[in-house]
Protein backbone atom coordinates (compact mmCIF):
# COMPACT_ATOMS: atom_id res chain seq x y z
CA UNK A 1 0.00 0.00 0.00
CA UNK A 2 1.11 3.53 -0.59
CA UNK A 3 -0.09 7.08 -0.15
CA UNK A 4 0.38 9.53 -3.00
CA UNK A 5 0.45 13.06 -1.61
CA UNK A 6 2.16 16.35 -2.53
CA UNK A 7 4.04 14.61 -5.37
CA UNK A 8 5.50 11.98 -3.03
CA UNK A 9 4.92 8.25 -2.62
CA UNK A 10 4.72 7.30 1.07
CA UNK A 11 4.66 3.58 2.00
CA UNK A 12 1.66 2.60 4.18
CA UNK A 13 1.94 -0.28 6.65
CA UNK A 14 -1.63 -0.31 8.02
CA UNK A 15 -5.00 1.07 6.97
CA UNK A 16 -7.99 1.73 9.22
CA UNK A 17 -11.40 3.28 8.55
CA UNK A 18 -10.23 6.82 9.34
CA UNK A 19 -6.45 6.56 9.62
CA UNK A 20 -3.38 4.97 8.14
CA UNK A 21 0.08 4.23 9.49
CA UNK A 22 2.97 5.29 7.32
CA UNK A 23 6.30 3.49 7.22
CA UNK A 24 8.31 6.56 8.22
CA UNK A 25 6.96 9.67 9.97
CA UNK A 26 7.56 12.96 8.15
CA UNK A 27 6.17 16.48 8.02
CA UNK A 28 3.74 17.27 5.21
CA UNK A 29 0.91 19.83 5.21
CA UNK A 30 -2.80 19.00 5.07
CA UNK A 31 -4.15 18.29 1.62
CA UNK A 32 -5.60 15.75 -0.76
CA UNK A 33 -4.01 12.47 -1.73
CA UNK A 34 -4.67 8.96 -2.98
CA UNK A 35 -4.31 5.58 -1.33
CA UNK A 36 -3.18 2.82 -3.69
CA UNK A 37 -3.56 -0.81 -2.68
CA UNK A 38 -2.24 -3.68 -4.78
CA UNK A 39 -3.60 -7.19 -4.27
CA UNK A 40 -2.39 -10.01 -6.49
CA UNK A 41 -2.46 -8.53 -9.99
CA UNK A 42 -5.13 -5.90 -9.26
CA UNK A 43 -4.87 -2.35 -8.01
CA UNK A 44 -7.43 -0.20 -6.21
CA UNK A 45 -7.06 3.54 -5.77
CA UNK A 46 -9.24 6.03 -3.89
CA UNK A 47 -9.04 9.68 -2.99
CA UNK A 48 -8.59 10.84 0.60
CA UNK A 49 -8.26 14.13 2.46
CA UNK A 50 -5.52 14.47 5.06
CA UNK A 51 -7.08 17.09 7.36
CA UNK A 52 -4.05 17.29 9.67
CA UNK A 53 -1.33 16.43 7.17
CA UNK A 54 1.56 14.24 8.30
CA UNK A 55 3.74 14.86 11.33
CA UNK A 56 7.33 13.80 11.92
CA UNK A 57 6.22 13.06 15.50
CA UNK A 58 3.74 10.32 14.58
CA UNK A 59 3.33 7.59 11.99
CA UNK A 60 -0.49 7.76 12.37
CA UNK A 61 -2.24 9.90 9.75
CA UNK A 62 -5.92 10.90 9.91
CA UNK A 63 -7.77 10.42 6.61
CA UNK A 64 -11.25 11.28 5.36
CA UNK A 65 -12.64 9.57 2.24
CA UNK A 66 -13.39 11.94 -0.64
CA UNK A 67 -16.29 11.42 -2.97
Amino acid sequence: MRLLVHGLTVPVVQLGPDFLLVDVARDLPAGDGSVVMEVDSGERCWSVRLPDGLSAGSRRVAIVARE
